[in-house]
């Protein structure tokens, strides 16, 4: 066997991405003798894991991939995979000579095949990967993330994911399950779900088996012993029926923290964004879970300034955020994107001094919320999951509903449940002592 080699890989955008790294990696030390490195002066290959939803990903890979080429160490591959990398294709290596093969986001699973071959573009968004057996990836020592699908088949006018990732299609079930149980094996009790709608799931398998759903796929998941919790992103707003929520509130392993992706609380907008529901299903969704789950957090993102915004639509959107009273908001400013249907909007785009102020208040009145929420917490005793250590003597985990909690403590506690009072709270984060 030859001596490791060193990988780098820089990963950008969603956890999606993290877990494309995570194989790259994977598939990389089992089938080629890398192993991984934080110091990328040291690496003998680079991978920019790329994406395209972001501000400016074009610019600043093109940024990134100058900086590496100036630093590497003289022999050093540079590749680049990911959305932005399915976008543009052989154009990267046109204007970066420097990158020594692309990768799109469809096709992590040739990274073996190609990471010898100078010039090579692979970036098919017909490949299908759905049930390819990964190398196991080394992440989080008590948390795992597993795909459960690949692309996506919505339409979302501002967003380029599927021409990036490719119809949707649903990875076997029995090779989820035995994923989660492979990671239980080896300490984890935590897995995170992932797809770009992960509600949708079931509706297109490769070997076109009848019907299954996410509801059933979260059922099954919890029937693997030593898995304590059960997250999952993203859902889609239109897929909630009653019988995705009602197992949602009534499995105890199922963490009691969904995001909700809003986008926008004005139903002309939605339409115009093509994201199928109304303002007045989002409500009703939102108040249904909020019934039914006590201790319920509710994350979501939000657009500011889509073409076409006015100053009533953005008031929607104040009055939902009001309403639903988010845990947390992923907030934007809408900036166009290439290959998106919005591009045909230019004519109505808001004027960016009116967006940028509707995104301040938008801000300013989320602040407001998450200081009356978080003090709600004080006094409360939670029950957290231990997961790091911190320079100062602190440790660091969550609680079932994903809030991030700080306490005294030693490594003795990594990986336990613990009780802990909380003493105090930022908007961010808890502050609590032990108790037994």
């Amino acid at each position: 066997m030859s001596s490791n080699k060193k990988l780098f890989i820089q990963t950008l955008g969603c956890q999606m991405n993290d877990t494309d790294s995570q194989h790259m990696a994977a598939e990389l030390e089992k089938h080629k003798d890398y192993v991984q490195t934080n110091i990328m002066e040291e690496a003998d290959l680079i991978i920019i894991n790329t994406c395209s939803v972001r501000e400016k990903p074009v610019s600043r890979l093109f940024s990134e991939i100058g900086q590496f080429n100036k630093k590497k160490k003289q022999g050093a591959k540079i590749g680049v995979a990911g959305c932005t990398a399915s976008h543009l294709g052989e154009d990267i290596i046109r204007r970066a000579p420097a990158v020594d093969f692309v990768l799109g986001a469809r096709n992590i699973s040739k990274i073996k095949d190609i990471v010898d071959i100078k010039g090579s573009v692979e970036i098919s968004i017909n490949h299908d990967e759905s049930t390819y057996e990964f190398a196991t990836a080394k992440t989080n020592k008590y948390r795992a993330s597993v795909n459960i699908s690949v692309g996506c088949d919505k339409k979302c006018t501002y967003c380029i994911v599927p021409s990036t990732r490719g119809e949707e299609i649903s990875i076997p079930p029995e090779m989820i399950v035995d994923q989660v149980r492979r990671s239980v094996a080896e300490g984890a009790v935590e897995v995170t779900l992932l797809g770009q709608n992960v509600n949708s799931y079931g509706r297109n398998f490769s070997d076109g088996r009848g019907k299954y759903t996410f509801t059933n796929l979260l059922q099954d998941v919890s029937k693997v012993e030593g898995l304590e919790r059960i997250r999952f992103t993203s859902p889609h707003p239109l897929h909630m029926d009653d019988e995705f929520i009602e197992e949602f509130a009534k499995n105890p392993k199922i963490s009691k923290c969904i995001h909700m992706p809003l986008q926008s609380g004005s139903t002309t907008i939605l339409r115009a964004m093509k994201r199928g529901y109304t303002k007045e299903w989002f409500l009703n969704r939102a108040a249904k879970l909020r019934a039914l789950v006590p201790n319920l957090r509710i994350t979501t993102d939000i657009i500011v300034a889509f073409p076409g915004e006015t100053q009533e639509d953005f008031e929607d959107t104040l009055d939902v955020v009001n309403q639903v009273r988010f845990n947390q908001i992923f907030n934007f400013k809408y900036s166009p994107r290439p290959g998106t249907e919005a591009l045909n909007f230019a004519d109505i785009e808001v004027p960016d001094e009116i967006g940028s102020a509707r995104l301040i208040e938008l801000i300013e009145l989320h602040k407001k919320h998450l200081v009356e929420i978080m003090d709600t917490y004080v006094g409360d005793t939670m029950n957290v999951l231990i997961e790091s250590l911190k320079p100062n003597g602190e440790v660091c985990g969550f609680t079932d509903n994903f809030l991030q909690v700080f306490t005294k403590g030693s490594d003795e506690l990594l990986g336990k449940f613990v009780n802990i009072k909380i003493t105090e709270a930022s908007r961010t984060s808890l502050k609590g002592e032990v108790v037994s």
